[in-house]
């Protein structure tokens, strides 16, 4: 009998949440279990195990991600849309640094798994703010790819405390931005 107040969104969030806080890495399924107050095998009643966990916890991240970022490009075009996705994006990834390592690598099982799906809408919010340039034909991909690493580095580099320097990092992320503006623009 499952525990009263577990139900797989539950158990994902909070293994989200914990691996936010150690690491995605450390995740376990033993660990989130000692989370919850419960024996690691009352979360097979609940997820298929590690790998459907971490799935789950992916397909929530590019979720989580596609809804910070449509809400802060609601309303804008051009720099201002590509300025406010990119710090949407990095603020989750600043954030959600655990939850966020694991869409990394994960690959859809088919057209409509959820992970599919909110990978979607992610590259769809993106794909509306490069809307507002005049990418040529043949080039969206590359500037999707482009943005995405930049966003993606950054972020993940301050996550992992990889700036140790005294310049600001928010003045960094900024000149960040205006490059990728600047770039686009010249396209």
């Amino acid at each position: 009998m499952p525990r009263a107040g577990l139900d797989p969104a539950t158990v994902v969030e909070a293994g989200a949440a914990l691996a936010d806080e150690v690491g995605f890495a450390r995740l376990t399924m033993g660990s989130l279990a000692a989370r919850l107050g419960v024996r690691t095998p009352s979360l097979y009643k609940h997820v298929g195990g590690q790998d459907d966990l971490n799935r789950r916890i992916a397909a929530l991240a590019l979720s989580q991600t596609a809804d910070a970022v449509e809400r802060a490009v609601e309303g804008r075009t051009g720099r201002d849309a590509l300025a406010a996705s990119a710090r949407a994006f990095r603020g989750f990834v600043v954030a959600h640094p655990g939850r966020y390592a694991a869409t990394i690598g994960m690959e859809p099982a088919a057209p409509d798994d959820p992970l599919a799906l909110a990978g979607q809408r992610l590259l769809g919010a993106f794909s509306a703010v490069l809307g507002g340039y005049a990418i040529p034909e043949g080039g969206g991909e590359h500037a999707l790819r482009m943005l995405r690493s930049l966003c993606h580095g950054f972020a993940t580099l301050q996550a992992a405390n990889g700036f140790q320097w005294s310049t600001d990092i928010d003045e960094s992320f900024e000149w960040v931005i205006t490059f990728a503006d600047r770039g686009l623009r010249a396209m």
